[in-house]
């Protein structure tokens, strides 16, 4: 009889350990990513500010390193730039502290005249519609007669407002901290941004393939998009209704003119300032200027935000203008001005992320 060949054996399976070991692996990343955030939870706004900084003058950056060859410790340029940022945020915030301080001795002054002699009834006040009459007998009664005015004052509660001047005092120091953390980062980030950048590729790369490297290019041009958008546009509508101001004859036309500036980096934020401007300019008889200052405000508000604005980040982004005004103004109520960016870069993904499902199911199908 032949002997027969005896069947080898298969060979033992080492799966099970490593697939444990993978996902204890993946568990202890997760983990430690998760507390590494919690730790530093109280500087994530002054990172993501300077992340956004950077992103938004990288181009210029890059410029002017290859003008300007950094050295081997690659310190002058960084500092240089983050210099320049610091003083574009802090100059203009130095002026209108000054400027307000010398408003607060002229408010003090007409508080006092107000509370020896009461405020006179301004002339436009009975002449408005529906509520003229009794809004005159109202201030008649109280702001005109120092004693009502003494005992209007009298029923403001002081302890709430040693509350909010010490909550602001905090404020003052907690966003002092966050400013000088976010110049620190982005010093970091001028310095080490093309190593950062390459490594973050890898990663998507190797975490989301090519799909992981068009969504921060697409978040990225959001951020292009949004600083053309919202602060150039912005700064563009503060001058143009500033001369309204000067031309109107609102009194310190250049601190209404930066404060428009300022708010009409958010969508509808403008009409609130040039609107007390002309309120301003009401209680002073200029009714006619008024009107013109409103009028134009609005004007330009309505080109600025339906058509410039939509052009900027729709064009960088491909978004519509639905997408770009939600992002808008859902990001400032959740992250608050930080949201003004934050908020078009994720419409951004979302939007490029429903584009490459749809597409891919149409080829499918």
């Amino acid at each position: 009889m032949s002997a027969q060949a005896t069947p080898t054996p298969p060979a033992p399976r080492h799966d099970g350990p490593q697939r444990v070991q993978s996902r204890a692996r993946l568990a202890l990343a997760l983990a430690l990513l998760l507390l590494g955030l919690w730790t530093i939870k109280a500087f994530l706004p002054a990172l993501a500010w300077a992340a956004i900084l950077a992103l938004a003058t990288w181009p210029l950056y890059r410029r002017c390193a290859k003008r300007w060859p950094p050295g081997r410790h690659n310190i002058v340029l960084p500092a240089v730039f983050t210099a320049a940022v610091a003083l574009l945020v802090l100059v203009p915030l130095g002026l209108a502290g000054v400027q307000l301080a010398r408003e607060a001795r002229v408010i003090y002054g007409l508080a006092e005249e107000a509370r020896q002699h009461g405020v006179a009834v301004p002339a436009w006040l009975p002449g408005l519609p529906l509520v003229g009459e009794q809004a005159a007998a109202w201030w008649s009664g109280t702001l005109a007669d120092p004693t009502g005015y003494a005992e209007f004052l009298g029923r403001l509660n002081h302890a709430s407002l040693y509350g909010y001047t010490r909550a602001l005092g905090g404020q003052l120091v907690h966003r002092s901290v966050v400013f000088g953390f976010t110049l620190l980062a982005l010093f970091f980030l001028y310095r080490s941004g093309t190593e950062i950048g390459a490594q973050m590729l890898r990663a998507s790369h190797r975490a989301f393939g090519a799909h992981g490297e068009r969504i921060g290019r697409q978040m990225i041009a959001s951020v292009h998009g949004t600083v053309d958008g919202l602060v150039l546009v912005g700064l563009g509508e503060g001058v143009l209704i500033g001369v309204s101001y000067v031309l109107a004859g609102v009194p310190h036309p250049t601190l209404f003119g930066a404060a428009t500036a300022i708010a009409a980096m958010i969508p509808f934020g403008a009409p609130i300032v040039f609107c007390i401007a002309a309120a301003l300019l009401l209680t002073a008889g200029s009714v006619t200027a008024a009107i013109a200052v409103v009028a134009f405000g609005f004007v330009v508000v309505f080109v600025a935000d339906h058509a410039v604005r939509p052009a900027l980040i729709g064009g960088a982004t491909k978004l519509p203008f639905l997408w770009v005004l939600l992002g808008i103004l859902g990001g400032v109520e959740t992250w608050g001005l930080l949201g003004l960016f934050l908020g078009p870069a994720v419409m951004a993904a979302l939007i490029l992320l429903w584009r490459d499902w749809v597409g891919a199911r149409g080829r499918s199908a």
